[in-house]
């Protein structure tokens, strides 16, 4: 799927891209708010920026992934893999700020 199919259907309402394969997809800057990525293949994606806020990102792999700045306030990470993603200055519940361990 590209950035540009995702964005269209976001903008018609579907939320639901879970298992989509969204390898190195462009999605800088995006309104992602709610989106369900679960178990997406998010690879390289350019995500930074984004207002990923309540998205449900579990299980996704992000490694790689660029989320330099995004919003994730609210969003579920557990399982996802972030190895190697940047997380620079991403934003999570209350302003805490995600440390890559």
């Amino acid at each position: 799927m590209t950035a540009t199919e995702l964005l269209a259907h976001y903008a018609e309402g579907k939320r639901d891209f879970s298992y989509a394969d969204l390898r190195s997809t462009g999605l800088r800057g995006a309104n992602l708010r709610s989106v369900d990525m679960s178990y997406a293949d998010l690879r390289g994606a350019n995500l930074s920026l984004a207002d990923l806020r309540g998205a449900n990102l579990r299980g996704a792999d992000l490694s790689d992934a660029n989320l330099r700045g995004a919003n994730l306030c609210g969003a579920d990470l557990r399982s996802a893999d972030l190895s190697d993603a940047d997380l620079s200055d991403a934003r999570t519940w209350k302003g805490w700020k995600i440390v890559p361990e």
